[in-house]
């Protein structure tokens, strides 16, 4: 074997044996993989959306398959009131030729949850994600597709925050009174 060679198989037991106290380290620490929230609510009624809204569509996606979403509040056990659900985009930067160069875009939703009967269980509460998108109008075509795709992270970034909020609302809602 020349010396290349037994370089090469030393450092991929090096990567190996490395690989391996990092798996255990993170293993002996209790790292877990963030799991989806489990929620107590089994329905849930979306009110206020627009017809066809990618936001209630991301909300949608997100909940666990064995959650029932209604139209109206009758019969549900928890209601997401929304109160503005937007999408802008804007010019963050531009050159003196007036050239778009960066734009920003936001993902706005503005909610609160009650009962049914309407106790307000979580007031009105505004969660919002915004990103910066370098452009150039010679990729055009490829910047819209980027665009898109950090439109659907952002809002699926919003879904899971507002899971997270039910989560918590749910396991607030089990403690008993002292």
């Amino acid at each position: 074997m020349n010396v290349r060679a037994a370089c090469v198989a030393r450092r991929r037991w090096l990567r190996h044996v490395g690989s391996c106290a990092v798996g255990a380290s993170l293993a002996g620490c209790g790292f877990r993989l963030r799991q989806p929230p489990n929620l107590v609510y089994r329905r849930i009624a979306l009110i206020g959306f627009e017809a066809r809204s990618p936001m209630a569509e991301a909300l949608r996606a997100a909940l666990p398959a064995d959650i029932a979403v209604q139209d109206t509040p009758a019969g549900a056990e928890v209601v997401i009131t929304v109160l503005q659900d937007r999408y802008y985009r804007t010019v963050a930067a531009s050159t003196t030729a007036g050239q778009v160069r960066e734009l920003q875009l936001r993902v706005l939703l503005r909610y609160r949850l009650t009962t049914p009967e309407g106790h307000m269980l979580v007031s009105d509460t505004q969660l919002e994600q915004t990103r910066n998108l370098s452009y150039s109008e010679s990729w055009a075509l490829a910047k819209s597709t980027e665009e898109t795709a950090l439109a659907r992270e952002m809002r699926n970034d919003i879904a899971a925050q507002l899971l997270r909020v039910l989560d918590t609302t749910s396991r607030q809602s089990q403690i008993p009174p002292p």
